[in-house]
Order: structure tokens, then sequence, then C-alpha cells
């Protein structure tokens, strides 16, 4: 490895014109040691960073490109498409082709809306079931992070968590006021809450795998209970898929868990590396989004045909060389070798995974399924291995609380590689022991 000066160049001229020296929290590393890696160009599962320093990324911009960076086909789309124009402010064929895939892909979708990013999705999906429902009241969940929109960051998840604030300044206390928080995997209060307060209730969302504050695997017990209660009490039950979505499955966790929402919300993979993101469900409460009713959301670059071309070639070489499968199977791979190193080691650590995400959960030998589970000293000991895996050449995010992305790009031969690095990181970590 050389050194990172180019990078240290770099991160103190950003930080004259761009807050922190970066345009979103956790890339700025404060979570974490060292100065952020300023990438110059990437391809396949690689990026180069400005100092010509290769490593092997497992972040893969936070996991839109499950098919790796640079991908050919997807560039050709992207190439083909802003030949044609980046932008209309119209309708185009690329929108419908997408949308028509997401529909065949997910459980009960039938209408689709696009938008620009994940957050506008999660705010849209809300805003709409307010508007079905005719209430006011929104139900999340501690941990889980559904974007900055107001109302959504109250003991939220990924940056906020990473730098120790749930809840954001700047958001107005009556607007929070209409945001009831919930721990995950606890069925008497979700039975108490809807006891007391249903009829008040316009919508519950949940990430079905949550990933923004580790991993935190539900049980399906759990997530059935959420579609039986708000199906009783006329309240909306809403997925944010961004980061399961064509993930865990073609159609999602509601595929993998067999469990079908009224609204779900997409972005990352559906853009295939470009800016995108949707909510979708059943054709009933779409007839009240505007143009067809009352509820109104709109975005000059929705539908952007350059996005479409991305994530419409992504989905269909999701489809046409059966990726989920193989990504299973080196998920597997990582986990076995990660499993027969903490069999000989009493390593207070847990290494989660569901399909192509994992997480290393550090402080306890118990995966956690909730955010007060995880232990107190994780991010600190996170810090220490993250810089070991760095320094040998393996890039994972820097906060404890973000999960690691498996792509396509990723070879056999690279989960190998990074195995004994997190096996050399990890020693290092723990000073060989407890």
């Amino acid at each position: 490895m050389t050194a990172d000066e180019r990078s240290r160049e770099l991160f103190a001229r950003a930080q004259r014109v761009l807050p922190g020296g970066v345009s979103s929290p956790v890339r700025a590393f404060r979570a974490v040691s060292g100065t952020p890696r300023f990438v110059a160009r990437a391809s396949g599962a690689f990026f180069e960073d400005a100092d010509g320093n290769r490593l092997l990324d497992f972040v893969h911009s936070w996991g839109p490109l499950i098919l790796g960076h640079a991908h050919p086909e997807a560039i050709a789309a992207v190439q083909d498409a802003a030949g044609r124009g980046l932008t209309y402010g119209a309708p185009c064929l690329g929108e419908v082709l997408l949308a028509e895939q997401v529909a065949a892909c997910y459980p009960g979708v039938e209408q689709v809306r696009f938008t620009s990013s994940g957050t506008e999705a999660c705010m849209s999906a809300i805003r709409l079931a307010r508007g079905v429902t005719g209430r006011d009241r929104l139900v999340k969940f501690a941990g889980c992070y559904h974007g900055h929109s107001d109302g959504l960051l109250v003991a939220a998840g990924s940056g906020a968590v990473t730098f120790g604030q749930p809840s954001s300044a700047g958001v107005p206390a009556g607007v929070a006021q209409l945001t009831t928080v919930l721990p995950l995997d606890d069925e008497p209060a979700l039975d108490r809450l809807f006891l007391q307060h249903g009829r008040e209730i316009a919508a519950v969302i949940v990430e079905p795998v949550p990933a923004n504050n580790g991993l935190l695997l539900q049980r399906a017990a759990f997530l059935q209970r959420l579609r039986d209660l708000t199906q009783r009490h006329g309240a909306m039950l809403i997925f944010d898929e961004v980061i399961s979505g064509f993930r865990v499955a073609l159609g999602g966790a509601a595929e993998r868990y067999g469990i079908r929402p009224d609204l779900v919300t997409f972005g990352k993979i559906l853009g295939g590396g470009m800016p995108v993101g949707a909510f979708a469900g059943p054709r009933a409460p779409f007839q009240q989004l505007a143009p067809l009713g009352p509820v109104y959301q709109a975005g000059t670059l929705s539908g952007n045909p350059v996005a479409m071309a991305a994530g419409l070639r992504t989905l269909e070489i999701l489809r046409r060389d059966a990726v989920l499968p193989r990504l299973e199977r080196l998920g597997q791979r990582l986990e076995d070798a990660i499993g027969t190193l903490l069999a000989r080691h009493d390593w207070p650590l847990a290494f989660v995974r569901c399909a192509s995400l994992f997480w290393f959960a550090f402080g306890s030998r118990n995966a956690p399924r909730r955010d007060d589970a995880i232990a107190p000293g994780a991010a600190k000991a996170y810090g220490r291995f993250h810089a070991a895996c760095l320094q040998r050449g393996v890039y994972l995010a820097p906060s404890a609380f973000e999960v690691g992305f498996l792509s396509a790009a990723h070879t056999e031969a690279d989960v190998d590689r990074a195995a004994l690095v997190f096996a050399d990181a990890l020693a290092e970590t723990f000073g060989g022991g407890q």
C-alpha cells in the first residue's frame, strides 16, 4: 500500500468548500481512524484511490452496485441513453419498461411512481398512506433509517447513529410528535400501541431487513404480526426495501418472508448506480396520487431516461444471469470462513449475514435484533478493525453500523482473500484474544 497523501490533500481542499469535506456525513471517516479515500476510478470489485491504492471494495456505493463497479452492459446502456438526451421532463419508454420489470419482480405491485432518491420515495409513500387513510400518525422503529425527511429522523439509523444523534436538529417538534417510535422485535409493544391508538395510525414503516443500524435480522413472526395488526386496524404497512429490494430476493423481503405490504419503497439497485427511487404497490391506493387524486407528489428528474436505462439493464441482468443464487453461494462461503475462525477464538463478535449483506457485530457472540442490544463499545472496536482492513487493502464502510455488500463482480478468490484479511484484522483488533 502507498501512502494516502493525495487523499489527505484533497480532503483538506474539500473541507474548505464542502461541509465536513463530504457530500454525505458518514463518508467523513469521523467514526473510524484515518482519512477518507478519494476514489479515482473503479471497475469490478475494486476501486483505485487518488494515491493509486487498489482496494477490494465491500461498500459498492452503499449497495446499488450489485453487478460491481462499471459493469460493461450497464455503462453501455447509460452511454446509449445519454446520447439521446440527459433529461426530458416528459414521459419516456424507459420508465414504462422499468416499472414493468418492478411489477414482474415484486409481489402485489401494479403501479410504480419514480423519484430521484430513496428518501423521496419514503417521504412520498408516507404522504400517500396519510392521504388514503385520512390519518396522521406514523409508526417507525428505533434504529431503522428511511431517509432524512422531517418526521423520519426520529430514533433513526445510518449516519445519525454513527454520530450519536438519533434525532436531528432542525426538525420541528410538532412534526416529530406525529411519529411514534417502537423497538424492533417486540410484539407486546406493538399490541399495546395498536390497542390504544390503532385508529390514529396511518402507516407503519419498517425495513423488513434492517440494514442501516447494523444488520438486525427480524423474525418472520414479528413481521407477520405487523401485517396482521395493520390490516386489522386499517393502517397501511410500508416496507422500506431501499437496501433489501432486488438483493435478498428479486421480490425483496416480501418474497423472502412471504409477507405482502401495502406499499413498498425502492432505491439503490433500482437505479443501477444512478440516482433513483420509487414507491409502488397495488393499483387502488395510487388512484389517490396526482394526477389521479388529491395526494400531490412530483419531481423534475423523476423517470430520468439515463437512470431508467441503468436500472432496467441491471434488473435484466439479475434475472438473465441468475445473479442472486451465485451471491448466496458467495455469502455462504464467507460466512463459513468467518464461522470457522470464530469457533477457534472467544472474541466478542457475531457475524451476521442475509443473502449478499453482511455485518460484523462487535461486543457479543449473539447477533442483536434491535438497536439497544448493540454493545456500547462496538464502534470503538470496529474502528480498529476498519483501519486494519484498510491497511491490508480491503475497504469496508467507515461506520460500525453500516453493512457490507457482495456483488456479482466478487469472485471466490476475492472472498477467500477477504476472509484472510478479516482474520488478521480481527486478531490485531482483539490482540490475539479477548
